[in-house]
């Protein structure tokens, strides 16, 4: 993003070769090949546009390039991020980055994260982990990643585990490895699907549920309040609903896990459970979300859907 006229706000206006020629300690470091992939604002991203980028990164990589950088708008980063790591399979680096403050600003921080991005794709180390998204000096998995404030630059925050790495004195250090790869590999032609997301609270009942059954959705998420709670005047729409597609419990708080076996009363997560829905664990309800878009994509059905689920809150097995 770049001005297009004064004091009319910022808009799309640099090429990837722009933003590498902005930065030149990064001839210093490695020959980089620019190439504007698309050029659209972050929240028109679809899940066809990702598909064809993992292509795309996917054919690179076999011809040998040692690492890969995307950037884009920081708005949907933690989403492009965790779809661009569970479709692309191979070891070499692929890393996010962005900028929170536009080029008009004082202090812009996207040179800077360019840089450290690269020399993150350079990094040995930083092999085999999957996709990265590299903010304010710091490296964060894909999967762990959000974006948890509108306008800072400390913006991105990973839970549970926090960031992964860090760039100090123009070396990314790598301080813990996630486990588990978690690949989804899509068809040549992916049959479309809709997933609705839903958010539950106070006084809040299953007419929307019922609205996404009708309007023909693939799935639903829904945001449970604590730990996996929705208002008793949900849980028989959700029943419904479960029946019929797969759908997700997670927590609207973003942070922690998903409960099994703790509370017992209409709406809590047992009585979920019992109606079918699937526990999304650590997961948010963003890439619980993207993942059971994924999934259904691929043709999986509720029960290999489940198991996704359940694998992602034990990479390591029981």
């Amino acid at each position: 993003m770049g001005a297009s006229a004064p004091g009319k706000g910022v808009s799309l206006s640099h090429s990837a070769a722009m933003l590498v020629e902005a930065v030149p300690a990064l001839a210093e470091i490695a020959e980089i090949e620019a190439s504007s992939f698309r050029q659209l604002p972050s929240p028109d991203i679809t899940l066809d546009d990702l598909a064809a980028l993992a292509l795309e990164i996917n054919a690179r990589l076999d011809d040998g390039v040692r690492g890969i950088v995307v950037t884009q708008g920081t708005d949907t980063i933690e989403e492009s991020a965790f779809v661009m790591d569970r479709l692309v399979h191979q070891d070499a680096p692929v890393i996010f980055t962005g900028a929170m403050r536009n080029p008009t600003l004082a202090g812009p921080d996207g040179p800077a994260n360019l840089h450290h991005a690269v020399i993150t794709a350079l990094e040995q180390q930083a092999r085999g982990i999957g996709t990265l998204v590299v903010m304010n000096d710091e490296i964060h998995a894909a999967r762990y990643v959000q974006k948890r404030h509108t306008t800072s630059p400390a913006a991105f925050h990973s839970t549970p585990a926090g960031p992964v790495g860090w760039i100090l004195e123009g070396r990314a250090h790598i301080a813990t490895r996630p486990g588990g790869r978690f690949p989804v590999d899509l068809p040549a032609t992916p049959r479309p699907v809709r997933v609705a997301r839903l958010t539950a609270g106070v006084d809040e009942d299953g007419t929307l549920v019922d609205l996404a059954l009708q309007a023909g959705y693939d799935g639903i998420v829904i945001d449970a309040t604590g730990g996996g709670h929705v208002p008793k005047a949900m849980v028989a729409a959700l029943g419904r609903a479960a029946e019929r597609i797969p759908v997700v419990f997670a927590s609207r708080t973003r942070h922690g896990e998903t409960m099994q076996a703790t509370y017992n009363f209409p709406g809590a997560e047992t009585d979920l459970l019992a109606r079918g829905l699937i526990p999304a664990g650590w997961l948010d309800g963003i890439k619980s979300r993207l993942l059971l878009m994924l999934l259904l994509r691929a043709g999986a059905g509720t029960e290999d859907i489940r198991q996704t689920f359940d694998d992602w809150r034990y990479p390591f097995g029981r």
